[in-house]
């Protein structure tokens, strides 16, 4: 067994790198409140663009920036219904026009499920 072993550096030991002559890139803290009254602030690069709201890692809750940056208030579209995109391929004529013609065939027993039919195409047959 401890001919297995890894030799020379330990697992999980020092890093041989080292951090002369390496510029870290700018930084700034950013500060947030929760509705619970958490504080907290998150580093983020000085390019980076700061965002309103910030997941509170206490609560979960959303937090707002306490350096007064305002949320974008994104114009939502109204809700369309199915009734709206029937309407915009055919006018309500039409609509009105389809719905006889179909309940015609419905009712002649041309369309729809045949356990409905069944009993109809008996009679018609007896009679014939």
């Amino acid at each position: 067994m401890a001919e297995r072993t890894l030799r020379g550096a330990r697992l999980g030991g020092q890093s041989f790198e080292d951090e002369r002559g390496i510029e870290f890139a700018a930084r700034q803290q950013v500060g947030y409140r929760c509705p619970q009254g958490h504080d907290f602030e998150i580093t983020m690069s000085v390019e980076a663009e700061v965002p309103a709201v910030w997941e509170c890692p206490r609560c979960g809750a959303e937090a707002e920036s306490t350096a007064g940056i305002e949320r974008e208030i994104k114009a939502e579209k109204p809700v369309r219904t199915h009734w709206d995109m029937l309407l915009e391929r055919r006018s309500e004529k039409e609509l009105e026009d389809i719905l006889k013609e179909r309940l015609e065939l419905l009712r002649g027993g041309e369309i729809g499920p045949a356990h409905l039919h069944r009993a109809t195409q008996k009679k018609r047959r007896a009679s014939a």
